[in-house]
């Protein structure tokens, strides 16, 4: 069932199982408030299995880039917004994979990672990502990087 979340405060809904759930939730409703603020659009996420087209999609694309990860993936989402399109998947060891890909053919394509504070960087990022932290009242530290996309999906 889709969920429209909620950039005001932490729900932990559909991250129950993930030992990193606080962590997810608040970079989930950190997300939802970016969105809002600055495009006036609602973040709406779905269990995988819910709709498996969107995880093919992301994977296919993060195969494409030399990524193959082997981690449990919980929720996704991808929309399109002021010719962006945005595709999200969370995974339970505190890793959120995010593809930003304009229609635009010369536009910005980047794939940004993020991890939840405590969790381990996965190894497939270890040598390609140099991560920074951000603050966030949602989400406490987050730990980010991007690198560009490439490729035409």
């Amino acid at each position: 069932m889709s969920y429209k979340v909620n950039f005001k405060q932490v729900e932990l809904t559909g991250f129950e199982g993930s030992p990193f759930a606080e962590g997810l939730a608040g970079i989930r409703a950190h997300e939802a408030r970016y969105f809002r603020n600055n495009y006036q659009t609602e973040f709406v996420t779905m269990a995988v299995d819910e709709n498996p087209e969107i995880f093919n999609r992301i994977k296919a694309i993060l195969l494409g880039q030399g990524l193959d990860l082997p981690y449990k993936a919980l929720e996704v989402s991808d929309f399109v917004v002021n010719n962006m399109r945005w595709s999200y998947i969370f995974y339970d060891n505190g890793l959120v994979i995010s593809i930003e890909y304009s229609i635009n053919p010369a536009g910005k394509r980047e794939i940004g990672v993020k991890l939840v504070e405590g969790a381990e960087t996965p190894v497939e990022f270890v040598d390609r990502c140099s991560f920074v932290r951000q603050r966030s009242s949602l989400a406490g530290i987050i730990r980010e990087s991007y690198f560009p996309l490439k490729g035409n999906f």
